[in-house]
């Protein structure tokens, strides 16, 4: 495990928080959450049927989770009037609340909206659709966004670039080809996410295959103006674009192909113009780079929900959870 994530985990442990894992039935989620437990930097909540969740722990130690059943909880029936509430303007019904708190994923957005918890965690046998769509519907954005979006953070080995081969890869797991104002919204979400997690001042770079109009085209005129609307907003944040990789990232060439720069080719936070470019680059350098890549994290949720590769490891998800701690830590 890397010094990072140590640091995280020492961070999360500091100010415990109760984390939701929506799918106790899996066998990954279970590892995990006796491994949480066992690190004692969260607490935990399985959601599921308990006799198949202790089946499948038989050989672990999960005495300190607790362990909810929407079917049989007591919590159910207020729930989903809840979900009723907030859903009837959209042709929810009674019944139909009734029939979709039952969903784990709905169960747990509930109890992180209610103060029940303070973040979740899924996707090992969800669909990130089925997850995010959970989400916005009980939780909904966070009062300062409109985008929710994802973010990698990369740890790169003896890496002199970023802050000491530290770096925030955004969006490289939800937003396809986002127009200048999601741009904009994707990077004022990063820097925070930055900020939050490495504890350092962001300096953001807006990606393209321009540096300073050194190309024309439709694409880097919406980096150019997302970077607008990012500097309208926050006039204290470092950031500069449109900006190729290697002005973002290099003094000597930032000094050459963007003078002035208020990034001085020191970027920490890279923000791809598209999904194709975000997903792509992360994993050249998780592959290439031997880089650690934590993600993909949410952001622009009111509340911590994150989503996992259904591929994940149960280490993978151990390390969500120590993210969405800090992330909770930050947003109470």
């Amino acid at each position: 495990m890397s010094t990072f994530m140590d640091k995280i985990k020492a961070l999360a442990a500091a100010d415990k928080k109760t984390i939701v894992l929506a799918e106790g039935e899996e066998r990954r989620t279970v590892q995990a959450a006796d491994a949480v437990l066992k690190q004692g930097f969260a607490d935990i909540i399985l959601l599921g049927n308990e006799a198949k969740i202790k089946e499948i722990s038989k050989d672990l130690d999960i005495s300190g989770a607790r362990i909810i059943d929407p079917a049989t909880s007591e919590l159910t029936e207020d729930f989903a009037n809840k979900l009723y509430e907030l859903r009837k303007a959209k042709g929810m019904t009674p019944e139909k609340a009734a029939e979709t708190i039952l969903n784990t994923l709905y169960f747990g957005c509930m109890l992180v909206k209610t103060g029940m918890a303070d973040g979740m965690v899924a996707g090992a046998v969800n669909s990130t659709a089925n997850v995010l769509r959970s989400a916005l519907q009980i939780i909904k954005t966070a009062p300062d966004t409109k985008v929710v979006s994802a973010f990698f953070l990369m740890i790169v080995p003896d890496c002199e670039y970023g802050e000491n081969g530290t770096f925030v890869f955004s969006d490289c797991g939800l937003n396809e080809y986002p127009d200048e104002e999601k741009l904009a919204q994707i990077a004022l979400s990063s820097a925070k996410s930055f900020r939050m997690l490495v504890g350092e001042e962001p300096k953001v770079a807006m990606l393209s295959y321009s540096s300073y109009g050194s190309a024309k085209s439709e694409y880097v005129d919406k980096v150019r103006n997302a970077t607008e609307l990012v500097k309208a907003q926050a006039p204290d944040l470092k950031i500069d674009g449109e900006l190729q990789l290697d002005a973002a990232i290099v003094p000597e060439i930032n000094a050459s192909k963007a003078p002035g720069s208020p990034i001085e080719g020191k970027a920490n936070v890279l923000i791809f113009p598209n999904l194709d470019a975000g997903n792509i680059g992360y994993k050249l350098v998780q592959r290439l780079a031997k880089a650690e890549a934590y993600g993909p994290l949410t952001q622009g949720i009111a509340k911590p929900v994150n989503d996992l590769s259904r591929g994940c490891s149960y280490e993978d998800i151990v390390g969500v959870v120590a993210f969405t701690c800090v992330q909770a830590q930050k947003q109470a």
